[in-house]
């Protein structure tokens, strides 16, 4: 059963579109701007792609960190029970909420802890045809990987969050690869006698 088959999630998608719209909008818009500059003021500080790359990720990774407390208030979601679920929630209401996309989700294996956000237009590269010259490894949108582990872990989900393919570079899509690390721990509380 996929979190789209719940009415709860089905409700706030539907409420939230109608009121968030407008501003979805001008706050993409005005991150896709700077981020371009950020990008574009890194790559002269930065000789080697690699720590270019970095600095995006821990950048997203602060944001990350910072960012779930919005999203958990705005968003008023439940407890997740699962990974699927979990991934799912970051795709169908997170990027949705924050950069007006949905990623469609895939699973990568059996245990069920390997998934795939899947981008057909990434909104951070809406405006870059083609990375800078002489950085074919640079991975452009490294904060968005970082933003999804720094909020992942604040909700104690550890998660490795990397880039599989990217338009950037040639690829037919952006795939934002996830794998979950640990399951979580049920804490389980005791009565003193």
């Amino acid at each position: 059963m996929g979190v789209s088959d719940t009415p709860t999630l089905d409700k706030h998608l539907s409420r939230q579109q109608e009121t968030r719209t407008p501003v979805v909008a001008k706050n993409k818009d005005l991150l896709i701007l700077t981020y371009g500059a950020l990008v574009a003021q890194l790559c002269k500080d930065y000789e080697k792609e690699e720590d270019v790359n970095k600095y995006l990720d821990k950048m997203g990774y602060g944001i990350g960190t910072r960012l779930v407390e919005d999203f958990l208030a705005r968003s008023s979601l439940r407890r997740c029970h699962s990974y699927s679920e979990v991934t799912h929630i970051i795709a169908e209401v997170a990027f949705k909420m924050y950069l007006g996309v949905t990623p469609s989700v895939t699973c990568k294996n059996s245990s069920r802890n390997e998934f795939s956000l899947i981008l057909d237009k990434t909104p951070l590269s809406e405006f870059v045809e083609m990375l800078p010259a002489g950085r074919s490894s640079l991975c452009y949108c490294s904060l968005l990987c970082g933003i999804i582990r720094g909020a992942l872990e604040m909700v104690h989900l550890a998660a490795d969050v990397t880039f599989l393919q990217d338009k950037l570079k040639g690829d037919s899509v952006t795939e934002i690869g996830i794998t979950f690390l640990k399951q979580p721990e049920e804490k389980k509380y005791r009565w003193k006698q």
